[in-house]
């Protein structure tokens, strides 16, 4: 596959201290993922490192769709979508080369009146086959995606387990998928994980570490971890339809933005064994609210397309203080 990455290592501040290298692209002579044939050989790599990526796994053209759809329907957007980062509707904010920086949370969400093609296209990607195909084998059963994300400027995502904030009622069993929808370049924000992390148990969302009033308190206990566990960052170079798979107790993030010109145009979705319950906050067991989408079982909690939810964005959007006070309160109670 024609690429315009340089060779060679490319320098960079790890996320616990320090610079590392990281490949600047693909070296089909020594890329250990490459020789990973077969769902049973993705299945035991992921096991053994608590992450795999699979090679060219998503179709190019369904990329490119999401990625003009995106640019079409989203960017100009002028009014509130709920965002990653938040979980609250805001406006675009774009970075200083014109990417939107606050990604999309839940693209099943959207209204099809707004988004009618970008919603479509990332659905296609998340319900791709050979994608779904390898959810069900890394989960050795049927899935439900319970959430979905995307990504164009790059938020610099802080190092964390997914289990603190969602997971499938029997901890640890949640998959994540990270799909690059271009080449992503080194400096655009790189995916990143720290393999065997997933071994590694740490404190519960609660009390002292509550996602509510002590989140900064959690991300430097993730750092403290790696640093006494001396584990190893890791970001693969990561090609247009290349998916990078992942634990829910796997630490990862994104690293820092040293090529602000490039995007890293990308979707995200998690899924849990269809069989065993959502669960939020490592506490709260969470009703799904399931649409059949293409085949794929999709949790689509605020769903826009609804009235109701539509009223409660409009709530959310006009008393944001208020509103978010409130919800802190609440996460508090259940993560006591």
């Amino acid at each position: 596959m024609a690429t315009d990455l340089s060779a060679g290592d490319y320098k960079i501040a790890a996320p616990h201290g320090g610079d590392f290298s990281i490949p600047a692209d693909i070296d089909e002579a020594t890329d250990p993922y490459v020789a990973i044939h077969g769902d049973s050989a993705l299945r035991a790599y992921f096991e053994e490192n608590g992450y795999v990526v699979a090679r060219g796994l998503v179709p190019g053209d369904l990329c490119d769709t999401a990625r003009e759809a995106f640019a079409a329907e989203v960017k100009p957007y002028g009014k509130h979508i709920y965002r990653q980062a938040t979980a609250v509707p805001e406006r675009n904010r774009f970075t200083e080369r014109g990417h939107v920086l606050n990604s999309i949370l839940n693209i099943q969400d959207l209204a099809r009146a707004d988004f009618p093609r970008f919603r479509a296209a990332g659905l296609a990607v998340i319900t791709s086959e050979a994608l779904q195909r390898t959810f069900r084998a890394l989960a050795g059963d049927q899935v439900a995606v319970v959430q979905s994300m995307y990504f164009e400027g790059n938020p610099t995502t802080w190092a964390h387990q997914d289990t603190y904030y969602l997971d499938s009622a029997d901890l640890g069993r949640m998959t994540g998928a990270w799909v690059a929808l271009e080449d992503i370049r080194p400096g655009a924000g790189r995916f990143y994980v720290y393999p065997g992390s997933h071994r590694i148990d740490m404190k519960k969302n609660g009390g002292d570490f509550d996602i509510a009033f002590n989140h900064e308190r959690y991300k430097q206990l993730v750092i403290d971890v790696v640093r006494a566990h001396g584990l190893r960052c890791h970001a693969p170079a990561m090609r247009k339809g290349d998916v990078l798979f992942w634990g829910s107790k796997t630490i990862h993030g994104s690293l820092v933005t040293t090529e602000g010109r490039y995007s890293r145009a990308s979707i995200t979705a998690h899924a849990i064994p269809a069989s065993r319950p959502f669960v939020q906050f490592q506490s709260r067991e969470k009703r799904l609210s399931l649409q059949r989408i293409d085949g794929v079982a999709v949790h689509c909690p605020k769903d826009q397309n609804r009235l109701a939810n539509r009223a409660v964005l409009r709530i959310e959007t006009a008393f944001p203080g208020l509103f978010q006070a409130a919800k802190r309160l609440a996460i508090k109670l259940v993560t006591r």
